[in-house]
């Protein structure tokens, strides 16, 4: 069974607090507002990735189902959150595809970017509760939003590292400030996972996670 990586086309706009190039006390997170078409195709998908966790079920016939692992907010509009590890951190590029390593970036709430990830199945440790999450491997960031301001790069189109297509906005390099402000922290919920992840992962069979060293995409990026 093969992975799907789900790609923004469009960019979504940050919404709440982000902890993008440098975590919190939490670690790091990101949410963001997508569209009907995006959870359309992620339910379409989510079937499939519990039919594996029912499988593994201690009790199937006591087993509790979680929501679906995104939240609408306004008529067509719907949260997804994400959070990661250092060491489980998505591969995250400007406009021209150059990797951002600059924790002092200010990639926060109002930050519009694009974003690939997929959905992945979970069980807790009690062995009959499960459901579905959603890992984030790459952020392209299009426009910054800070206290300072938002950089929204020298709005030029540029061919962005074969992977996003072409994309105007923020460079590393240039950037380019105008107001807004970074909402408070608020504390997430944290789920915690049984330790099958690798077991999925080889299961799945193929898929490998570029991260960090290259200044551009890697060959082999699911998109390239």
């Amino acid at each position: 069974m093969a992975r799907t990586i789900f790609k923004t086309e469009e960019p979504v706009v940050l919404e709440g607090y982000q902890a993008v190039m440098k975590p919190s006390k939490f670690g790091f997170s990101l949410s963001a507002i997508i569209g009907d078409d995006m959870v359309d195709q992620l339910e379409t998908d989510r079937p499939g990735s519990l039919a594996w966790a029912e499988s593994k079920l201690k009790n199937p016939k006591r087993s509790t189902l979680k929501p679906e692992p995104w939240e609408e907010v306004a008529e067509g509009k719907y949260k997804i959150k994400f959070s990661w590890k250092d060491e489980t951190r998505p591969v995250i590029v400007d406009t021209e595809g150059t990797v951002l390593t600059d924790e002092n970036i200010p990639v926060y709430s109002g930050s519009k970017v694009k974003l690939a990830f997929y959905q992945k199945p979970y069980i807790l440790k009690d062995g009959v509760t499960y459901g579905t999450s959603l890992k984030l491997v790459g952020v392209q960031v299009v426009s910054v939003s800070s206290e300072a301001g938002t950089d929204v790069g020298d709005m030029e189109g540029t061919d962005v590292a074969e992977l996003f297509g072409k994309t105007k906005g923020f460079k590393q390099s240039e950037p380019n400030i105008i107001n807004d402000q970074q909402e408070e922290a608020v504390e997430d919920d944290f789920w915690e996972y049984r330790d099958f992840d690798e077991l999925y992962d080889n299961w799945i069979n193929g898929f490998s996670l570029p991260i960090g060293g290259e200044s551009r995409w890697p060959v082999g990026w699911p998109w390239r």
